[in-house]
């Protein structure tokens, strides 16, 4: 039973705005170790039991992000079937043996190899599946561990804006505010590279001294011991080649890329349904559908900001503090994004964000589309300083204890802090430059 109250538009306001601050908090503190996905839908609920907001809208606001709700389940689906084929410990495997037995040359290979997961698989794919894999490689080569984990989980959000399909974040902006895929490879292919470039050379100055020397060569897997089932393999390649393909056509032609994502997947349950490699239940246990509540209640929260017209005000706030200019607009769009997801995670500040540029009316184009880029940039890149910045990370901190390693939240940050902001920077100036 839902209770509508006659309130005033300030009282609805003051609502609003302290259920969306307790969520965020809750999101934050997560008392009791609470889901975040709890804490999200118990937002909602308090908005329907006071009336805030109806189930009718509320229904309404999910199914016009349904590009968002697919996408993750394709691309977590695609992650969970590659993985059982053995694709990812093919993938180590190989990169361990061009190495050439070099420490610092396995060290770079994590770092291309991780661009490249989350290039079409996504960031969250990467600290999901990379990040085990390489703690075995490593333990099992008897090297340091802590700088090839560190790298997996930057370079899971550094390398997440090389394609639109790089990082679930990018699909909550493109779907308000949409950029063309030339547009988009324009703004961000090249910043991508750049920080990607920025962040490797930055750890092998952090950790030059654990990465000298060589390793035994006798330690290696063969890639041969990754492939479970030859047929399956072959396939999984072969679907996981044609979903790139098409997440570039789809991009190009405007097509939603959750589609592209979910025939993917199901092509890829087909062959593991056919070859009896895994089966729909045990494909299930690999997705992590807490993650659906948790964007399900922050996109509705959001929209009953947006409907008090906070959301539009703070996208005006932002556009004055810019100056109207395109370096003001990429400046204060990084800073703002990046402040904001290190405090209350990269999904609610995207969609914060993207509420507020929908509500913006910019004085020129460049600034506009500056202002697209840099939200981008700083919700993608912006967490890397801690360790409730992205999800992507979390998943990486849950990977490391159940391997009882624990790096502290200052840990983090220290690491953050010294690489994380000149990213941010050179990023956004290269955006600049490229707008010009």
């Amino acid at each position: 039973m839902f209770f509508f109250f006659p309130l005033s538009t300030l009282a609805r306001t003051i609502l609003i705005a302290g259920i969306m601050l307790f969520t965020l908090v809750g999101i934050m503190v997560r008392p009791w170790k609470t889901n975040e996905a709890i804490v999200a839908l118990i937002g909602v609920a308090a908005l329907l039991l006071l009336g805030l907001i109806t189930p009718m809208h509320a229904v309404q606001t999910l199914l016009e992000d349904w590009n968002t709700f697919l996408f993750f389940l394709g691309m977590m689906g695609l992650s969970a079937l590659a993985e059982v084929a053995g694709f990812f410990d093919w993938l180590a495997a190989w990169a361990a043996r061009l190495s050439g037995k070099s420490v610092w040359r396995l060290f770079l290979n994590t770092f291309l190899l991780g661009s490249l997961i989350s290039m079409f698989l996504s960031n969250d794919a990467t600290a999901l599946i990379l990040t085990p894999i390489i703690y075995s490689l490593v333990t099992r080569l008897r090297l340091p561990v802590l700088p090839f984990l560190f790298a997996c989980t930057f370079i899971a959000d550094t390398a997440s804006f090389l394609l639109p399909v790089s990082n679930p974040i990018n699909i909550i902006v493109l779907s308000t505010s949409p950029l063309d895929l030339w547009t988009f490879l324009r703004l961000l292919l090249l910043p991508s590279l750049v920080v990607i470039a920025l962040n490797i050379l930055a750890f092998f100055l952090l950790y030059r001294r654990q990465l000298s020397g060589s390793f035994e060569s006798k330690r290696l897997p063969s890639a041969e011991e990754s492939v479970k089932h030859v047929g399956y393999f072959r396939y999984t390649c072969m679907i996981l080649l044609l979903v790139a393909l098409a997440y570039v056509t789809a991009s190009a032609l405007r097509v939603p890329l959750s589609l592209v994502a979910l025939l993917g997947a199901l092509a890829l349950l087909a062959g593991a349904l056919y070859w009896r490699q895994s089966t729909l239940r045990e494909t299930g246990k690999h997705i992590s559908w807490s993650i659906f509540g948790f964007i399900a209640g922050m996109v509705i929260i959001v929209r009953a900001m947006e409907d008090t017209n906070l959301t539009a005000l703070f996208g005006q706030g932002l556009l004055q503090l810019s100056g109207g200019t395109s370096l003001g607009a990429i400046l204060v769009g990084t800073l703002g994004a990046a402040v904001g997801t290190n405090l209350i995670n990269n999904v609610p500040m995207a969609v914060v964000l993207t509420s507020a540029l929908h509500n913006v009316h910019f004085a020129n184009d460049s600034a506009r589309l500056g202002f697209i880029a840099a939200t981008i940039l700083g919700c993608d890149l912006g967490p890397n300083v801690t360790t409730v910045g992205s999800l992507a990370t979390v998943l990486w901190l849950l990977i490391l204890r159940r391997r009882n390693i624990d790096v502290s939240g200052l840990d983090y940050f220290k690491v953050g802090i010294v690489v994380t902001p000149i990213m941010l920077l050179v990023g956004a100036m290269t955006i600049w430059l490229l707008l010009l």
